[in-house]
């Protein structure tokens, strides 16, 4: 017998039969939502269940409206893209943590990084903390995109965590991979471990790739859930080589390793001469003495150093820069091609340069014996080393003499020779500057770096740890000089009203990394004060100290420079802790940052008796970008220092070294070796013993012997195996520092054995 239902139309009931016909007709059903309405009807009902799980004919059932199954699909597509739901291997979906309609008011914008375990930390403007992102909850973000992320704090933790529920803005959309022909289709493998899809690519789209070679692909559809992601290659970079690995690099940071047809056309229609009319609107240094002070490969003289000894005893410093604004003019191809890379980036065996090289290399060059023009910040300075006065405006230089750091200190230590009287009055007043400074709270971040000597091949023969002497103080202190100058000048024309201007800003470290850090030190034997930002300060510079009578300290360096946070460009000038200056910004270096290109814009409209108010908000934007093209840069720069200890430890297989250890995780513990700060891991699984990790990863402990190896001990290690394409070092404990190593390997060998033979019997 047929069951009746109620039919409120008519008044009388309805059998199943006809209740499954007039279904068939939409028209005696509700109505058909439009597009948005129903992603905003399907998202309530996961809202109202959050843990259910439902798939597209389920929320049909739901719904009772006139849509077909067709489009509550594509409907939960769209939500699946937009990060609100998450779809599951079994045609269902469910409610993406953070995307409830509860959660909106805790969405906030910041940029990915992402760590080596595959996790990643949120930078949020309007958040003290970096908010945690764990890798299943990152989806399509990879490291630098600018993303959406939904916050929660747990219960029981301070840090906040959250889920990326939307990308705003990509850092790239080119990659290197490895390309491979799948019948009427095609991949592309990234070789970037973050990026965890692969990407297809169209036979007509392919430059004549064969099989296996490296290949640069540009996406064109980022995808979704159901549709790959696709792209077209728009370079073929080979099989392999230094070369490859260097580009790969850069190209995975989102560099062009070339300039537009339309930039190099428009840098060379640039006239070479200076003219007498543009000399005649400047101040001319070009008879005053004059040098440069560079590493001695580079190229880009951003920089002069003008010294003119007066009369009444007091000194003439002018502190010249590249005058890049008189060739770059806004909203030219040059212009637009500069401010998108922002700067230049410098790998171990290449630079990519912010401007074509007839600029960089040659018209903004201050190389000697030609005359340059320039933008100056001049200072006289009294014979007690106090500044008495200061301008700033544009000049026409000659500098005499081109120094190496090298030549510079051999120079001042032997305490004679060609600009000796010069160069040794410049010394004198940098570390007076140096040390007022430090008085006033300055940190010492002096950060051991990584150099490399290399064979013709590009290949390294050598890594050593790059000294940092007198000659590099001086020029760091005046560049200093002028940069807190300018922005100090600009702050007090603003003072009335604002003049926008790009800062230089570094705000004070987070407490809880702090107490972190201090926890660390102490473990280690160092005791730091951390209750006021003076104090730190104070405790970073002592460290530093410490760290050249105990090399083990070295180690907690680079750890307190992550409890900073990170300089950046900003219109909203909150000063530089770091730095211990109350206005800076970057003038100095307008070859090879952006940033310093509109410094000298907005200086230049601002001087005398004139004021130029630029777009505040606009400028921020800019800012942002160029803070952001800057991350990238200094992490393809890590990279490739990174391949390169690789590659030099390749050649040293098997051979023991001295090292420290610098981190703990899970499955076993790095170490840095003494000299060349090449770093790699011994897992704990090639210990005669398993390790438990304390909570705070300062410590692991041996369950069975009580081992305990712990952050800054020194151990001995062999080199085990070294994987230049993941850029990994494996390494192992050398059995002196473990005396019960031999006799375990000796009992595992043996047992081993007798399971083997075991086995044979068996058989």
């Amino acid at each position: 017998m047929k069951r009746k239902t109620h039919n409120k139309a008519n008044g009388r009931k309805e059998s199943n039969s006809e209740r499954r016909k007039s279904r068939s007709n939409p028209e005696q059903l509700q109505r058909r939502l439009p597009p948005r309405q129903l992603q905003q009807a399907i998202l309530k009902i996961f809202s109202e269940q959050p843990r259910k799980r439902f798939n597209p004919r389920q929320i049909l059932k739901k719904l009772h409206v006139a849509n077909n199954k067709d489009s509550v699909q594509h409907a939960l597509e769209q939500l699946v893209e937009q990060g609100k739901l998450q779809a599951l291997e079994d045609f269902k979906f469910k409610l993406k943590r953070g995307s409830g309609v509860k959660a909106r008011k805790k969405v906030y914008e910041g940029f990915v990084d992402v760590t080596r375990s595959g996790s990643a930390y949120i930078e949020c403007e309007d958040l003290e903390d970096d908010v945690f992102v764990a890798q299943k909850n990152l989806g399509s973000a990879l490291h630098g995109d600018r993303v959406e992320v939904a916050v929660w704090w747990p219960r029981g933790r301070k840090r906040p965590e959250g889920e990326v529920i939307k990308v705003l803005e990509r850092a790239t959309d080119r990659f290197v991979g490895t390309f491979y022909p799948r019948g009427e289709k095609a991949l592309v493998v990234p070789t970037r471990d973050d990026v965890p899809f692969d990407i297809e690519v169209d036979l007509d789209d392919l430059k004549d790739a064969a099989e296996g070679e490296k290949v640069v692909v540009r996406i064109t559809d980022w995808g979704s859930y159901r549709r790959p992601v696709k792209g077209k290659v728009t370079a073929v970079l080979g099989m392999e080589g230094n070369d490859l690995e260097m580009n790969t690099i850069l190209i995975n940071a989102g560099f062009d390793l070339s300039f537009p047809e339309e930039v190099l056309a428009e840098a060379g229609r640039l006239p070479a001469e200076i003219s007498d009319e543009e000399i005649s609107k400047r101040r001319d240094y070009r008879k005053v003495t004059t040098f440069t002070i560079d590493p001695a490969d580079a190229k880009d003289f951003d920089d002069a150093l003008s010294v003119k000894f007066l009369e009444d005893g007091s000194v003439e410093v002018g502190v010249h820069i590249a005058d890049v604004t008189h060739y770059v003019r806004q909203g030219t191809a040059l212009d637009k091609e500069a401010f998108k890379r922002s700067t230049s980036v410098y790998l171990v065996d290449r630079v990519i340069p912010m401007l074509p090289e007839r600029l960089s290399n040659n018209l903004c060059s201050l190389r000697p014996h030609e005359d340059k023009l320039t933008f100056s910040a001049v200072f006289i300075i009294g014979p007690s080393g106090k500044l008495i006065s200061e301008w700033f405006g544009k000049t026409v230089i000659h500098s005499n003499h081109r120094f190496s750091y090298e030549d510079a200190q051999d120079l001042i230590e032997a305490g004679e020779g060609e600009y000796f009287k010069e160069l040794n009055y410049l010394n004198g007043l940098a570390k007076q500057i140096r040390k007022k400074r430090f008085d006033n709270g300055a940190i010492d971040f002096n950060v051991e770096e990584v150099r490399f000597r290399l064979d013709e091949d590009g290949v390294p023969v050598e890594a050593y740890v790059k000294d940092r002497k007198d000659a590099h103080m001086l020029i760091e202190e005046f560049m200093l000089l002028a940069n807190r100058r300018v922005a100090t000048y600009i702050h007090k024309r603003g003072k009335g009203r604002e003049i926008p201007f790009v800062y230089r800003v570094h705000d004070y470290p987070n407490p809880e990394k702090v107490a972190e850090l201090a926890r660390f030190a102490q473990e280690m034997g160092y005791k730091m004060k951390i209750n006021t930002p003076r104090e730190i300060a104070a405790s970073y510079n002592k460290l530093i100290e410490e760290a050249e009578k105990n090399p083990a300290l070295k180690l907690l360096e680079p750890l307190a420079i992550r409890t900073m946070a990170k300089a950046e460009y900003s219109t909203n000038n909150i000063g530089h802790y770091g730095l211990a200056f109350d206005h800076y910004t970057h003038f100095t270096s307008p070859i090879r940052r952006y940033a310093d290109v509109l410094v000298h814009r907005i200086l230049f409209e601002n001087l005398g008796s004139k004021t130029l108010r630029v777009d505040k908000e606009s400028l921020e934007e800019q800012c942002k970008h160029i803070s952001l093209q800057e991350r990238k840069a200094m992490d393809a720069e890590r990279k490739s220092i990174k391949y390169k200890q690789v590659e030099f430890i390749q050649k040293h297989i098997g051979e023991v070294f001295t090292g420290f250890i610098s981190g703990i995780i899970d499955r076993g513990f790095f170490v840095e070796l003494e000299g060349n700060k090449c770093e790699g891991m011994v897992p704990f699984d090639s210990l005669p013993e398993p390790f438990e990790v304390e909570e705070g990863r300062l410590k692991a402990i041996g369950l069975r012997s009580g081992r305990v190896l712990k952050m800054g001990d020194e151990v001995q290690v062999s080199i085990f195996n070294a994987d230049l394409a993941k850029r990994q070092i494996d390494m192992r404990l050398e059995e002196d520092d473990y005396p019960e190593f031999q006799v375990f390997g000796r009992a595992v060998r043996k047992k081993k054995r007798g399971a083997n033979s075991r086995r044979k019997q068996r058989r």
